[in-house]
């Protein structure tokens, strides 16, 4: 499938012209490429490797052999139903040749010289569908899918078919996953909000929404001579993640005024019962807002903001906000890309030389360091999802015989199972960090030797909850604001957390993973296809390697605040 290189090739030979049929679209350049990696970048990558000239190239890019033996109802299933319409005969003579054409350049096709009734379904770059034959009969007659330009229109087209399906077509500009599901309704005809992106023709391993949405992340990491990518490529191991969403108001500013506790902002401008089962998020006091209007609503406001980097709508007491200067800014968080060097650094509990923490004993402080432990390093979406699997499947959270994070004595062990999740995803997440004192001196750069009990304490749930917000950033977190954004970038290979923090000081928080979905269990949905409960993998008093919980869960009256956090 096409790479990175291959990606920029396509832009260099196609932008110009595609850049100019965008225009006026809510469509860009990336998902552009994407239909094209997901219809027919198997052939084309493999041809421009080849050296063939581009014009070539284009007229190449034909395929889809199923017919009726392979489950094919769409106009026409078989040979003969296309001879049995006016000038289907000429139109068989050119799909056979197109095939032939292409199977002697692109390897996996030979079997087509030895199946005679073998022709192509799909024409063009885009892969226009022979089912609209009887309706353009001149489009294939006249072989125009062989020019790249009229294989676009036909793709924009349908395109904006799928937007109107969709109740999209006002959209002045698509996201990433609005894209995807205009996709899977070019892909299939419609769209289920449901299904999220597990829709459209699936390939054994993915299906066509998720392959769609991948190549959409690729191609934004990829940028032609001279320009800048939209998102920076990653290294092996890490996911591709989007910058943060920045605010999309410039209404009137305001700043939090509450002197003593953070403000709540709300999904709906109501106390809800109990208090905290619509709190959104906690905006600290002296944070900065936009007003999406001027009117308030039940005394709330509709208000906007980045906090942490995610960015939050809601609605917040309008007795709790003070008006700011207009050119109050709000300001974004930026992810540092490498873990520091010196100052402030990871630190993990030292150990004796020789000694082996495995996950049979009992939990203490230390990190796992057994022989063979998975670990996070593939380059593509799938290859990191499988790696998380793995990951998920070697700790086996589950297993009795794995003591280090079974519930004993009134104890639990979230804490110490998302920490070793990440330790083997390549990501930190301190087990034990470094008390305050030790944090002055390393910030003044004084050098600070880990002594646990003296410089160095263990992390309980609620204390990785300030942690992230304190350091987060400094070791690549940062908070993202929904759900959906948080499972689609667990989707992609990153790693995703739930962090809540409880109100009293004695009893614990809780942490959790949040893991990729996979065919035989997904992401709880509600009518919008909002996800309402992610798929999570937790440690606690009951162990679970993968289900979705109970939804909402971080939102009990028991927890103070809580929080999404993800790491590329």
């Amino acid at each position: 499938m096409p790479d990175a290189d291959d990606i920029r090739w396509f832009k260099t030979e196609f932008g110009p012209v595609s850049m100019a049929a965008l225009a006026g679209t809510p469509f860009d350049l990336d998902m552009l490429v994407a239909i094209a990696c997901q219809e027919t970048g198997h052939i084309w990558s493999g041809l421009r490797r080849k050296g063939l000239p581009t014009a070539e190239i284009a007229r190449l890019c034909v395929g889809d052999t199923l017919d009726a033996s392979r489950g094919r109802s769409a106009f026409p299933p078989t040979k003969a139903d296309l001879l049995a319409v006016p000038k289907g005969q000429a139109m068989f003579d050119i799909a056979r040749k197109a095939l032939l054409d292409m199977a002697a350049q692109v390897p996996g096709f030979g079997f087509a010289s030895g199946m005679p009734d073998k022709f192509c379904h799909g024409f063009g770059v885009f892969q226009r569908d022979l089912q609209f034959f009887k309706t353009d009969p001149d489009y294939f007659l006249q072989r125009k899918y062989e020019h790249f330009g009229s294989s676009l229109e036909q793709c924009l087209g349908e395109l904006r078919r799928g937007l109107k399906k969709l109740g999209l077509e006002a959209k002045v500009k698509l996201s990433d996953l609005e894209f995807a599901a205009v996709a899977i309704a070019y892909n299939t005809g419609g769209f289920s909000l449901a299904k999220g992106l597990k829709q459209g023709h699936f390939n054994g391993k993915r299906f066509y929404g998720e392959e769609i949405f991948d190549f959409v992340r690729l191609s934004r990491t990829v940028a032609v001579a001279g320009a800048t990518p939209a998102i920076a490529p990653p290294p092996p191991g890490v996911a591709i993640l989007p910058p943060p969403s920045p605010p999309t108001t410039d209404g009137l500013p305001f700043v939090v005024d509450t002197l003593d506790t953070p403000l709540r902002l709300r999904s709906a401008p109501v106390i809800s019962d109990p208090p905290s089962a619509n709190v959104i998020a906690h905006m600290p006091d002296g944070h900065p807002v936009r007003a999406l209007s001027g009117f308030a609503k039940n005394g709330f406001l509709e208000v906007e903001t980045s906090l942490f980097g995610a960015l939050l709508r809601g609605f917040a007491s309008e007795k709790m906000l003070r008006a700011a200067p207009a050119a109050a800014a709000t300001p974004i968080a930026a992810v540092a890309p490498p873990p520091p060097k010196d100052g402030i650094t990871a630190v993990l509990m030292p150990r004796r030389p020789g000694t082996v923490t495995t996950r049979t004993a009992q939990a203490n402080a230390h990190s796992l360091n057994e022989p063979g432990q998975p670990t996070r390093a593939g380059t593509t979406a799938v290859d990191l999802t499988d790696d998380i699997a793995m990951i998920i499947k070697w700790l086996d959270v589950e297993s009795s015989a794995h003591a280090r994070y079974q519930p004993r004595d009134g104890l639990t062990f979230c804490n110490i199972y998302a920490h070793d999740f990440c330790h083997l995803a390549g990501v930190y997440l301190p087990r034990v960090w470094w008390t305050q004192a030790a944090v002055r001196d390393l910030a003044q750069g004084r050098p600070v030797a880990p002594l646990i009990g003296a410089t160095i304490e263990e992390m309980r749930a609620n204390a990785l909850f300030q942690w992230l917000r304190d350091f987060g950033d400094r070791f690549g977190w940062r908070q993202t604001g929904t759900l959906d954004k948080l499972q689609q970038a667990a989707n992609q290979g990153a790693v995703g957390l739930i962090v809540a923090r409880r109100k009293e000081e004695g009893p614990p928080g809780h942490i959790v993973i949040v893991i990729p979905e996979t065919d035989a269990l997904r992401a709880l949905r509600n009518d919008a296809g909002e996800v309402t409960a992610p798929v999570q993998s937790q440690a606690g008093s009951k162990n679970f390697a993968s289900g979705t919980g109970m939804p909402g869960w971080w939102r009990g009256a028991q927890f103070a605040d809580a929080a999404f956090w993800v790491r590329a």
